[in-house]
């Protein structure tokens, strides 16, 4: 037993010192957890029963729940490996500019005002991830406001969860104001006023363009006028999120509305635009980053000054950013036929999904699930926050091997004609369960 004992003190006296008695420096480190929705991702995979539900990760699936490559990139795929000239060069430290060009005025609108006043200046990014992280960076280091407390960025309740990652990582304080009501299932519009109302003045705001993450959704546009308009009279700083143009609404001008009216209304703002998921271009990380000055008589010098400040973060992070996704999208947004097949693409996408919405509500209406369903149809985007709460979707995925995040969201396009109907049986079951 002894010798047992001083073996397993041995062990331990090994694991503190290391090898050859040096310990390490970064013995404190504590394990992190696992990102919950990649943890997801890797249960499902594991899940063997035929019936799985996958409707946790954002990314678009066809009616036979496969990954869709859009007709409209296999043309431009096919037409980019063809070309003789194509080379694996690096990109300049802002990115290609045809694609950054071209990102601005399908943000911004053709005949937008703040181009071609010269008073925006972009920068490929690292799909919208990289954009919102160069943005909070750049915020971060150059964001001077009179009040030290309005040098933090206030973000909905809730928001995509890598938000606050992010904004953490880059030192800039996150605060919150109310936007889901848990009541309605809808916008809570009266709590998010009061809360921009209150915010101390030259305060940075998150906002989603559209289709919000996770809630799906959106205010209508004349409550973001009023937005605008409270914003304004609190010289609040607008920081936009664009994850889905055109995917939301299947209109890529209606889903950049309400950048466009901020824009128009004079604002300085930032804008964050990816192409992951209205391209489907997941994994090539295609992205850009827009600073918009105001219609000042010095503007094009603050875009120049801003724009160089901005490529040195960005060439101390990524060096130039990578380049196959951004040839791609934009052989697609600089020809006019391509582009228009990909306003088809778009609405085949963004129908689908709006029919599973009409299929799902239809279903659970029928059944007279306890509680109400309207909610689903009058959300938006890849997204429906359900109202199912994390014991009903830990029952769900226990019981019926449907996954989804703990807060009751799930992507909408995890759905299709094959299993919408055991779907919604077994979120009936579940509710029925445990109303009682």
């Amino acid at each position: 037993m002894s010798a047992v004992t001083s073996q397993q003190r041995l062990h331990q006296i090994t694991n503190q010192m290391g090898v050859n008695g040096i310990q390490s420096a970064f013995g404190a480190v504590q394990q992190a957890p696992e990102d919950p929705l990649f943890g997801l991702m890797a249960a499902y995979r594991k899940d063997e029963d035929s019936k799985k539900v996958d409707l946790g990760i954002g990314a678009y699936r066809d009616n036979n729940a496969k990954p869709w490559v859009l007709p409209v990139v296999k043309k431009a795929d096919d037409r980019l490996r063809d070309d003789p000239n194509l080379n694996h060069e690096y990109l300049p430290i802002a990115g290609l500019a045809d694609f950054t060009t071209a990102s601005q005025k399908l943000i911004l609108g053709d005949d937008s005002p703040a181009i071609s006043e010269k008073r925006v200046v972009s920068l490929q990014t690292v799909s919208g991830t990289g954009a919102v992280h160069l943005g909070g960076l750049f915020l971060s280091k150059f964001y001077t406001p009179s009040n030290s407390e309005s040098k933090a960025i206030h973000v909905s309740s809730p928001t995509w969860a890598n938000h606050n990652q992010i904004f953490s990582n880059v030192n800039l304080p996150i605060k919150t104001y109310p936007y889901f009501s848990k009541e309605t299932k809808g916008l809570d519009f009266d709590g998010m006023v009061k809360s921009l109302k209150s915010a101390t003045e030259g305060s940075i705001i998150l906002l989603h363009a559209c289709a919000h993450n996770p809630t799906g959704v959106d205010p209508t546009q004349d409550q973001w006028k009023q937005i605008s308009t409270i914003m304004k009279e609190k010289s609040l700083f607008p920081f936009f999120d664009c994850a889905y143009q055109g995917f939301a609404s299947g209109s890529l001008s209606t889903d950049a509305w309400a950048i466009r009216y901020f824009v128009e209304q004079g604002f300085e703002l930032v804008i964050c635009q990816s192409y992951a998921k209205n391209f489907g271009l997941y994994g090539e990380r295609a992205g850009a980053f827009h600073f918009v000055t105001s219609p000042v008589s010095h503007a094009q010098e603050t875009t120049s000054r801003v724009g160089s400040q901005l490529a040195i973060l960005q060439r101390s992070e990524i060096s130039n950013p990578p380049a196959y996704g951004a040839r791609i999208a934009s052989l697609i947004l600089n020809d006019k036929d391509l582009f228009a097949q990909w306003e088809e693409d778009l609405r085949t996408m963004s129908g689908r999904i709006k029919e599973m919405r009409k299929a799902l509500r239809s279903k659970l209406e029928e059944k007279k699930t306890p509680g109400t369903w309207n909610h689903i149809t009058d959300q938006i985007g890849m997204f429906s926050f359900t109202g199912l709460n994390e014991a009903q979707v830990q029952k769900l995925r226990e019981k019926y091997h449907v996954y989804m995040t703990k807060n009751g969201r799930i992507s909408m396009a995890g759905l299709n004609t094959n299993n919408v109907d055991y779907f919604a049986d077994s979120v009936d079951a579940v509710v029925r369960e445990t109303s009682k």
